[in-house]
């Protein structure tokens, strides 16, 4: 499986997004520490009103632009693509130094949605580029590393984006940016398939692609399972904080070994289940994942009761079985939705069209980013209304129940 990374055909393709879903997280989350402990120190409200603002601006992309995104994938060359989109990964960085240098909140939020859309125009790339560079059999393990790694990144992103002088993330943004575009650059061509034209309205494009996506039953499960996951990575991680120092006691340090734990795990999963499948596109673990993640959700309930709200750094909270409880249900779940979500991109990448690989990965694009939102916004109305954070996890695991009918049957499909 490693052996892919030294190959043309996937390494520079490896690097590319690496990289990009670094420098993403990078500049999000310095850009959240300079509201929180500058901006708006005096004021949390206003704090989190601005982080709230970024995320939501860096999301509305894949809503509007994914129909276009995937319509420029599957009818131009993807490598000449990817390359377009990391030289104005470049500009955007350079603007998000200026941004940072002058100390202008509004630029840098538009850099924000500037990187939302470099990212919306680049995710249907990266998935549909690899079954034209990959054996059938190595699909599976390619498409489990690129996952794994992009959690990877988002993690190294966030923790460089918190630890960074603001002064060094401009430069250090762009240098990534330019070796990225130079990664780029080694990417094989591949080409369109015969006949594929360009629609340039995000109207029609979004209900064209969504259109090939609901009409295809395999395409449509595995869109509405990954995007049930990805939702339900979005309330975790969104949770942790408040989680870790409200329902526990804890302090930031053990939030972010939930982060890491919960990163890694999905990176672990994800490169795991494609030694287990043997590289057949098969969804036949997906269901027992979706079931081991909800039976972690109800663990972590118990476990986090028997950790207790008394105040506790990272060395006391490991003291106890229960702080280690806690991490091992948390590590459990994102492992098997690393061995969920794989098989499932599988799907969207062969159970289409090979014409329109490209817009089916937009339209779960489309799809992924309203459960997002949806997810957060109910988590964050649920916990306003008295459930409490541990209640509401446990909660958005067990929505995966109503899920697995349908997968054990796309397993056997």
């Amino acid at each position: 499986m490693l052996a892919l990374l030294t190959t043309r055909r996937f390494g520079p393709l490896f690097a590319t997004q690496f990289l990009g879903a670094f420098n993403d997280n990078l500049f999000r989350t310095a850009l959240v520490f300079i509201v929180a402990y500058d901006v708006a120190a005096a004021d949390p409200k206003q704090a989190a009103l601005l982080a709230s603002t970024a995320a939501g601006l860096f999301i509305a992309p894949f809503f509007l632009f994914s129909g276009i995104a995937g319509s420029v994938a599957d009818a131009r060359d993807k490598a000449g693509i990817t390359r377009l989109v990391k030289l104005s990964e470049i500009a955007f960085m350079a603007l998000g130094w200026a941004a940072l240098a002058i100390g202008s909140l509004p630029l840098a939020l538009v850099v924000v949605f500037l990187m939302g859309c470099h990212s919306t125009l680049f995710g249907p790339v990266k998935y549909a580029i690899l079954p034209q560079h990959l054996k059938p059999q190595e699909l599976i393990a390619g498409t489990g590393l690129v996952e794994g790694a992009t959690f990877v990144a988002i993690l190294l992103g966030q923790v460089a984006g918190g630890l960074l002088a603001t002064q060094a993330v401009g430069p250090i943004a762009l240098a990534i940016a330019g070796l990225g575009w130079l990664a780029s650059h080694f990417i094989p061509p591949a080409p369109p398939e015969p006949g594929r034209t360009l629609n340039w309205n995000p109207v029609s494009s979004s209900r064209a692609a969504l259109s090939h996506a609901f009409a295809n039953r395999r395409l449509l499960i595995a869109t509405l399972a990954i995007s049930w996951f990805w939702a339900l990575g979005a309330v975790y991680t969104s949770q942790f904080v408040p989680l870790a120092k409200n329902d526990m006691g804890a302090t930031q340090g053990v939030a972010t070994l939930f982060l890491a734990a919960f990163s890694v795990g999905i990176a672990a999963g994800s490169v795991a289940v494609g030694r287990w499948l043997k590289g057949r596109i098969s969804t036949r673990l997906c269901g027992a994942a979706g079931l081991a993640m909800a039976l972690a959700g109800i663990d972590l309930w118990f476990a986090i009761g028997a950790v207790g709200s008394a105040p506790k750094d990272v060395t006391a909270f490991f003291a106890t079985l229960a702080g280690w409880r806690v991490l091992a249900d948390l590590t459990v779940l994102a492992l098997a939705g690393g061995v969920f979500s794989v098989p499932l991109y599988a799907v969207l990448q062969t159970a289409g069209e090979a014409g329109s690989r490209a817009s089916a990965i937009a339209a779960n694009n489309i799809i992924n980013s309203l459960f997002q939102v949806s997810a957060v916004l109910g988590a964050g109305a649920a916990v306003g209304a008295g459930l409490g954070v541990p209640l509401v996890l446990m909660l958005a695991g067990l929505t995966v129940l109503p899920l697995l009918p349908a997968l054990n049957r796309l397993g056997r499909a």
